[in-house]
């Protein structure tokens, strides 16, 4: 048995099709888009 997971922006629609799952995430507020810096050990 093998579980293949994949990530990323704008997945062909013939991945979508085959897929068993799929998520589609939107960014609503980030601390980025207000000046704070990334944390080492979180973002990078």
């Amino acid at each position: 048995m093998c579980h293949v997971v994949m990530t990323g922006r704008n997945a062909k629609d013939e991945l979508i099709e085959i897929a068993d799952l799929v998520t589609e995430m939107e960014l609503i507020k980030h601390p980025f888009r207000s000046g704070i810096k990334g944390q080492k050990g979180v973002e990078f």
